[in-house]
């Protein structure tokens, strides 16, 4: 039997499940958290988790609140995030914070801040 591979590094996206938003504008949104967090991560980091095969989780809360408690959390661990406020072109009003991206970072780190969060 195969082992299952063990993923030192992963990123966390998270989601506001309390918004309307069709299939393809939360795939975007996604996009845009994962990146930005991306970009705010450490050279070093962002390497280990490339090479890694980029482990992302995609989850969800219930409201801005808790993306924004999430996003102080992970600011306090040390972990990049990518807050994402819609442009509000399409789906839904100018300014509204639709996504949260965390990482790439140690998934043990991650862990301690999402583990209670369900699968989006």
């Amino acid at each position: 039997m195969e082992k299952e591979p063990q993923f030192v590094w992963k990123q966390c996206i998270i989601v506001r499940s309390d918004i309307r938003m069709s299939c393809g504008k939360t795939c975007a949104q996604v996009a845009h958290a994962a990146i930005t967090a991306y970009e705010r991560a450490d050279p070093a980091t962002k390497k280990r988790w490339f090479q890694e095969g980029q482990k992302k989780v995609v989850l969800k809360v219930p409201g801005e609140r808790d993306l924004l408690e999430l996003k102080s959390l992970a600011e306090h661990a040390g972990i990049a995030t990518g807050l994402v406020q819609d442009a509000g072109l399409t789906e839904i009003p100018p300014g509204t914070v639709t996504a949260l991206g965390l990482g790439p970072a140690k998934t043990e780190d991650l862990d301690r801040i999402t583990s209670s969060l369900p699968l989006l």
